[in-house]
């Protein structure tokens, strides 16, 4: 019997990405500008962009994952992200979300980003057992997730899997170099080059905690970054309880 597909996609960007494209500006003269959007065309634009995906890929399904309300890494460290607030959605951007939540499959989780349901949901062998999963997504981030299917359109022109050891390298990578575009700052002094050297000799959680303590800080402070830079796996949810298991070194 032949395995089926199930595409798990950040729709958080795909929604961000068609809103935007869809911006016009006008000039009307005398210095009279307006920004507008059609929203109807946006909703074509996300139809297309699912058939090809549903083709390309030869997929069976379809999920949309979404950013819920919350989110527990502000529990973790309230600075998370807090460079984003003055960030202006795209118009329409809410009612094109609200639009694939009634036309499509999807999945939303209390505090927890796009990122976390695709980790969790690719990593539950429970999950739709039937089912080869591949996570669908422009973010960096998900190479961070042991053993799971990847997909990223901007990059790569087939999925590819991500063999543990790389995906726990590159979490190691994260939590030393931080990540400014979602706010928090790793080991400060330590940039891509330097900790991607430290790890290539030792890709421990010691080789870490030895460069934060190189640098003033503290393994408690290491835990700290790494909890902002952990893209949460099956393991990392108590699905019953809904509550985040924080992740800690073995």
């Amino acid at each position: 019997m032949s395995v089926k597909t199930v595409l798990l996609l950040d729709a958080d960007i795909l929604a961000f990405q068609v809103a935007s494209s869809a911006e016009v500006e006008i000039d009307w003269g005398d210095d009279l500008w307006t920004l507008h959007s059609d929203l109807a065309q946006s909703k074509v634009t996300i139809a297309n962009r699912v058939d090809y995906l549903l083709k390309h890929l030869k997929a069976d399904e379809i999920i949309f994952c979404f950013t819920g309300p919350e989110n527990f890494r502000k529990d973790v460290y309230p600075q998370y992200k807090s460079n984003r607030k003055a960030v202006r959605k795209p118009l329409a951007y809410k009612a094109l979300v609200e639009h694939c939540k009634e036309t499509y499959q999807f999945l939303q989780m209390p505090k927890l980003e796009a990122d976390d349901v695709m980790g969790i949901k690719a990593t539950d062998p429970q999950f739709m057992p039937e089912y080869r999963k591949i996570i669908v997504s422009e973010d960096k981030d998900l190479k961070t997730i042991q053993g799971a299917w990847l997909y990223n359109p901007a990059k790569s022109a087939r999925p590819v899997v991500n063999e543990p050891d790389e995906a726990y390298h590159y979490f190691l990578e994260q939590t030393l170099t931080g990540d400014p575009t979602d706010g928090y700052p790793g080991c400060p002094g330590i940039g891509a080059v330097r900790a991607k050297a430290a790890l290539d000799k030792a890709p421990t959680w010691g080789t870490v905690v030895s460069l934060y303590v190189k640098a003033g800080f503290t393994e408690e402070d290491a835990l700290v970054q790494a909890r902002c830079a952990r893209i949460l796996h099956n393991q990392d949810y108590d699905s019953i309880k809904q509550e985040v298991i924080l992740w800690t070194p073995m």
